[in-house]
């Protein structure tokens, strides 16, 4: 896989918006066939996730700290704004790769503790999600999805 790929989806995710500029992310890009084969281990289980053994690219999301006013925000709030960061960096990361004509997967299912132990991460940090990163081969699958009228409405609930 290009590098040149790799980094504008990167470049895409560091643009992303965050609480208060807090940036928690950090992204761990594999492509070292020994590390692959070891993630990829990691994230097989229950019939799941049986693909990423093929696949060029899986990328690790770290959930970093927030800075202290993204952490003040969160308490008085009671939200994980750290979680809804991760989520629009990733997004920005698939919808970039989706603009090169590359394929991704975003992944929950896995053992974290695993991952960690192979790429190095520090026992206080989460790795909260993994992204296969690749060319398809087949078209992408429609996909189900509510109506508008069922997750939308206008002007009250």
């Amino acid at each position: 896989m290009a590098r040149e790929h790799i980094l504008k989806c990167l470049e895409a995710a560091r643009l992303a918006p965050s609480a208060c500029n807090s940036q928690p992310w950090k992204f761990i890009v594999v492509d070292e066939r020994t590390k692959l084969i070891q993630i990829s281990d990691a994230a097989v289980g229950l019939g799941m996730n049986k693909f990423t053994v093929q696949v060029p690219v899986l990328v690790a999301v770290v959930q970093e700290s927030m800075n202290l006013e993204a952490k003040a925000g969160a308490v008085v709030k009671n939200k994980d704004y750290s979680m809804m960061d991760l989520g629009m960096a990733v997004e920005n990361f698939c919808l970039q790769a989706a603009e090169l004509g590359l394929g991704t997967c975003i992944m929950g299912w896995f053992d974290e503790k695993k991952v960690k132990e192979v790429l190095g991460v520090p026992r206080s940090r989460r790795v909260q999600l993994l992204i296969a990163l690749g060319h398809p081969d087949a078209p992408t699958r429609s996909k189900v999805r509510k109506s508008l009228e069922e997750m939308s409405s206008w002007n009250e609930y």
